[in-house]
């Protein structure tokens, strides 16, 4: 079993800076086989399975396994002199621009290899390596302060009391917990963590380990710099190795689709090789389970698979060979969550998350903020007295609770409006009225009691007994007590 002893010493105690992650250095390209870290059996046998697809050059052959043709030579070489590769032409003078093509004897290994495994590609870094590179990240991250946080979340309009609570658990690295009354932010506050602590990271595009092979780089979760770097530089930087991918420290979010075996790696018994499970997608950045407890799972088996990494900041994957081995847990787990913690969790595990944070509903004067914000990013035009008539009309008689997001909704319900009537986009009683009669239900409606058991078809003449305020369903702000707190703008 492979020991990460050091590695989780240095990712709990390395000595980040208090500054903004800087530009993470790259990892140097590989000048000899022996400098990739891989065997020349796994190296010989991407090769046969990339030609396996038609004739490449051998620079089109370094693009697609990601590794100089200077390292692919000795290979491409040894195939020759084993009658399984042939050259059909050159488009240059030297070997890297020749025509390289499998022979009959060469198209027969590539079938064997792809019954090995049917992975093809950007060759895999060792596990060694991405160890090492995880270490390095750690060391690189720095410490936030008020001023970063609050770069990082002005797109929100966010409590001091929150953002308080949130700084020293990003600094701290360990997991936060969520929680409060549905619709005040917790979801983007989650996200907003990824993009307050910053910076960028390589990722491989796959691992090796024990032979077998672990795909890590997913275009849904990671975004890649790459291109960007492309577009925006004429001077080439130094050669990096091209099995690394440049990204933003990555958010992944998962929500009431997550699942146990979402967690362990999975093997595709028809192409019999590994994809990352999410937490290892996300390290080195923020893993949000949001709606945590409304999985198709219990919480307690999500929780309980999770204690260990929690505590020693290590996870333990196994291949279906039965090989168990360590990888670093560098993530920030972020819980998310509209149900009482102590309903999905006990004291042993939320004790293991040592941040605790109540998300509450936002204040009057939160609320009027977030309302122009969202004027202001639909082009239409504030008017605080239009907050003060929504309050009047709709929230206080009901006593209903002000959410984060019903300024969003009811001004998309109100531009909805004005494009159905053909109307200049703009903000009005009645228009605010219309809105909040498709968003709230409505409590004066009456609705139909139950019969009662045993008493069968009402006649003509019974009584229609409407639902009581206590009994009617509730609308979508109406189960909390309004507690006052500082939830964030949508």
């Amino acid at each position: 079993m492979i020991k990460l002893t050091d590695v989780v010493g240095g990712l709990q105690a390395s000595g980040a800076s208090l500054q903004a992650p800087g530009p993470v250095a790259a990892p140097p390209a590989p000048h000899t086989l022996a400098d990739t870290g891989l065997g020349a059996d796994l190296v010989e046998q991407l090769l046969i399975k990339t030609l396996y697809g038609g004739e490449a050059t051998g620079l089109a052959l370094s693009e697609r396994i990601c590794l100089p043709f200077a390292v692919l030579e000795p290979s491409v070489e040894r195939a020759r002199a084993e009658q399984l590769v042939e050259v059909r032409g050159a488009t240059g003078t030297t070997s890297s621009s020749y025509r390289y093509s499998l022979t009959d004897l060469g198209r027969d290994r590539a079938r064997q290899y792809l019954d090995i495994n049917q992975y093809t590609g950007a060759a895999p870094v060792p596990l060694a390596a991405y160890v090492a590179r995880m270490r390095t990240l750690a060391a690189t991250r720095g410490y936030i302060d008020r001023d970063r946080l609050r770069e990082g979340f002005s797109h929100l309009v966010i409590g001091d009391r929150v953002l308080e609570q949130l700084g020293p658990a990003v600094n701290a690295n360990k997991a936060v917990f969520l929680y409060g009354e549905p619709g005040n932010g917790k979801t983007v506050i989650g996200e907003g963590l990824g993009r307050t602590i910053g910076g960028e990271m390589y990722m491989p595009h796959a691992i090796e380990v024990d032979g077998q092979i672990i795909v890590m780089f997913d275009p849904i979760n990671h975004e890649r710099l790459d291109e960007e770097d492309n577009r925006s530089s004429l001077i080439a930087g130094a050669p990096r190795d091209r099995r690394w991918v440049r990204i933003r420290r990555p958010v992944v979010i998962a929500g009431g689709e997550l699942t146990l075996d979402m967690l362990d790696l999975t093997f595709n018994p028809g192409s019999r090789f590994y994809e990352a499970p999410l937490q290892l997608k996300a390290n080195g950045g923020v893993f949000l389970v949001d709606d945590f407890g409304r999985q198709r799972i219990r919480p307690e088996d999500l929780l309980n698979r999770w204690i260990v990494p929690l505590e020693s900041r290590v996870d333990y994957l196994t291949l279906h060979t039965g090989k168990k081995f360590q990888v670093p847990f560098d993530v920030l787990i972020v819980f998310a969550t509209n149900l009482e913690p102590s309903s999905l969790a006990d004291e042993a595990f939320l004790r293991r998350i040592p941040y605790k944070i109540a998300i509450g509903n936002p204040s009057i004067g939160e609320f009027t903020s977030i309302f122009e914000l969202n004027c202001r990013r639909r082009g239409l035009k504030f008017h605080q007295v239009m907050v003060a008539y929504l309050h009047r009309r709709h929230y206080r008689p009901e006593e209903r609770p002000m959410r984060a997001c019903h300024p969003r909704d009811l001004l998309d319900q109100v531009a909805a409006l004005c494009r159905y009537r053909r109307i200049e986009a703009t903000i009005t009683r009645e228009l605010l009225d219309a809105a909040c009669q498709s968003y709230f239900v409505d409590s004066e409606v009456s609705v139909p009691a139950a019969p009662s058991s045993g008493s069968g078809t009402r006649g003509p003449g019974s009584a229609q007994t409407a639902y009581s305020p206590e009994s009617r369903v509730p609308d979508p702000g109406s189960r909390s007590s309004g507690r006052k707190s500082h939830g964030p703008h949508l």
